[in-house]
């Protein structure tokens, strides 16, 4: 129910009472709601006409009009992705809504939770109500929203229920750029479905790099071109830097001491380094001048699954120190930063990402430079800022001579075990063809037949079995899902559902004590979390996704035995079900604490609790397996062969 939301309850009429207009017989109606603007709307609307986009709405109205498919080629933070959602929003609103309402999706959760926050805010209108967001495990929309904000991987998933989207008039897909696996196959999914519909519109945003590929994709179609107003100033680094890391923080307090106002972006190499920054910094804030201000670093993760921080509504400016913001992300992090006073960026110009090797079944852990079209977007972002400057820690002919102009689709370097799941679903409907702008690797597609085939997913004709069908209702790897229908069969659901959702969460543990601020009511659990060195916020989280695996199971009436966790006879059930989706992650030691892969011999994590109490098992199940400097398996299980 969306009034249990707590951005629900988020009404347009919480702004300031003198925000709104009272007077007047002749005010202007909102056609959304029927209600009389706001103040605050013609305020924000005098932002939105100084947004490099703003003079490309009667092009892009026309080109909407006139064609099936429009491809919108913009800079970052031009404001595409606020603006054109609202305007096809008016287009379905003179159609009176006859062909649907507007869907665009986010390849971030966080983007599309702040997305729909900011547009329900300049449209006038209320979250939850004419605008809305659904994203894995949260949903705020109802039957009245008419600009939805989702996830690539969510409006996928709506494919399986509703094959040709009827729901909707337009679809947004935005971030093209970035060729996640979800957005890959939207794209030539699509492609039939506009056949069959010929009323939909189909919108695409992307970066300027991708325009060309996109119009060879789909044949001759209009490209409205957006660039930014500005041009930051860019100051590159004499020599690569040893430790980009700590290079890239002592320039941030160096920064910070010139007393020079402004927020600052860093992007760093991976997530872990966003978590070390992060304490770093709150570390070092006791030994900053306090004259200086204050800084305030806020992690943004492109994949954690977490809770989605809502913007602070407490109006209040008592603070008169001045406050400095930090925003840590990764190379991949640029549709996050939703901050319009950024000043200065810190780009380290290398990223550690997680190739899959199908092979071996496993992750590789490279090092390597961002790509020239990531660069150029890390540069973009002080589109906005008339005296941005922009420091690469990296030297100008590094950009040249070791960059890629762009990195692999990530359906080249993905397991692609899910995606096949779902393309088989979407065989039963007449769509399983999928004619992808990129194609994957054969032996990546052969592995994930080989997987499913294994897992009972496929019948013997290749189709998707019974087994198969109910696996692919829930959002979670297949592996996971046999697991969860295994238990069934143990009568262990109640424990196994609580395992999934454990397993989704974000990092549960955390490597230092955090001090929190407790409000009356949470205080026992965030004290509790704080004790145990846990995140509350996770274990927030773990309890969403388990409440949405319940449901999935009741709604397709598989039944979810009682509890009885702790009894021999339920952990050896738990083992089972266990085994019955993750029987390849099985592993033998061959040395002590050392065991043998296909190919590989793999560690123990050295914060396993093996390893902590020193007992050492022969035989192990695992759930994750990365080849890295140590690769290294975690989150074991002991096993016996006589299981």
């Amino acid at each position: 129910n969306h009034n249990n939301h707590p951005v629900a309850s988020y009404s347009r009429h919480d702004a300031d009472e003198e925000e709104i207009l009272v007077c007047g017989e002749d005010l202007e109606l909102n056609p959304f709601d029927g209600l009389p603007y706001s103040s605050r709307y013609y305020k924000l609307l005098k932002e939105r006409e100084e947004l490099p986009v703003w003079k490309e709405k009667y092009t892009f109205m026309e080109s909407l009009l006139h064609n099936q498919i429009v491809i919108v080629a913009g800079d970052a933070k031009t404001g595409k992705s606020s603006q054109i959602p609202q305007w096809c929003a008016e287009y379905c609103l003179s159609a009176r809504y006859h062909y649907g309402v507007v869907v665009c999706t986010q390849v971030h959760k966080q983007t599309a939770v702040w997305l729909a926050l900011r547009v329900a805010d300049e449209m006038d209108v209320n979250v939850g109500h004419e605008v809305g967001y659904f994203v894995p495990f949260e949903s705020c929309c109802t039957t009245e929203t008419i600009l939805r904000y989702c996830t690539d991987d969510m409006l996928q998933r709506e494919m399986m229920s509703t094959p040709l989207l009827n729901y909707y008039g337009v679809i947004i897909l935005d971030d093209v750029h970035e060729r996640t696996v979800a957005t890959d196959a939207l794209l030539g999914l699509l492609k039939d479905v506009l056949i069959s519909r010929p009323e939909l519109r189909l919108v695409i945003l992307t970066a300027p790099h991708m325009s060309s590929k996109l119009q060879n994709y789909y044949g001759s179609i209009p490209i409205i071109r957006v660039e930014n107003k500005h041009h930051a100033e860019v100051v590159y680094s004499c020599s690569v830097q040893k430790d980009h890391f700590l290079s890239a923080l002592k320039l941030l307090f160096e920064i910070h001491h010139t007393k020079e106002k402004g927020d600052i972006v860093i992007f760093l190499a991976c997530e872990q380094e966003i978590e070390k920054a992060y304490q770093m910094i709150r570390q070092e804030q006791s030994n900053l001048n306090p004259d200086l201000g204050e800084l305030i670093p806020i992690p943004l993760y492109p994949t954690k699954q977490d809770l989605i921080p809502k913007p602070n509504q407490d109006k209040q400016k008592c603070c008169k120190k001045y406050r400095r913001k930090v925003l840590l992300t990764t190379s991949f992090g640029e549709s996050l930063i939703w901050i319009k006073n950024v000043t200065f960026v810190i780009d380290v110009g290398v990223e550690r990402r997680k190739v899959y090797n199908p092979r071996i079944r496993a992750d590789s852990v490279i090092t390597q430079p961002i790509s020239k079209s990531q660069a150029e977007m890390h540069k973009q972002i002080l589109g906005m800022s008339p005296s941005g400057k922009i420091f690469c820690l990296y030297p100008e002919e590094f950009t040249y001579k070791e960059m890629k102009p762009q990195l692999p689709a990530k359906i080249q370097e993905s397991n692609l075990t899910n995606m096949v799941l779902f393309l088989k679903r979407m065989d039963i409907a007449g769509l399983g063809h999928c004619d992808f702008i990129s194609r994957p690797a054969p032996e990546s597609l052969m592995q994930a037949l080989e997987d499913l085939d294994y897992l009972a997913a496929l019948d013997n004709d290749g189709n998707l079995s019974e087994f198969g069908i109910i696996m692919s209702e829930f959002p979670l790897d297949p592996q996971l899902s046999k697991s969860i229908l295994a238990s069934c069969e143990f009568e262990c659901v109640d424990e196994m559902l609580t395992i999934a959702a454990m397993l989704l969460a974000p990092k549960l543990r955390l490597c230092f004590k955090p001090k929190y601020c407790f409000s009356s009511t949470d205080y026992s659990n965030e004290k509790w979390c704080r004790d145990y060195f846990l995140s509350c916020s996770a274990l927030r989280m773990a309890e969403i996704i388990r409440a949405e695996l319940v449901e999935i199971m009741k709604r397709i009436e598989l039944p979810i035995s009682e509890p009885d966790f702790g009894s021999k006879e339920n952990i050896l059930s738990i083992k089972k079900s266990l085994l019955s989706g993750y029987f390849m992650h099985v592993r033998k030691n061959i040395v002590v604490s050392s065991y043998s892969t296909v190919k590989q011999v793999a560690q123990l994590h050295p914060f396993s609790s093996y390893c902590n109490t020193r007992r050492i098992p022969e035989w192990v199940l695992f759930h994750e397996f990365s080849i890295s400097e140590d690769n290294s398996i975690r989150v074991v299980s002991e096993i016996s062969p006589n299981l």
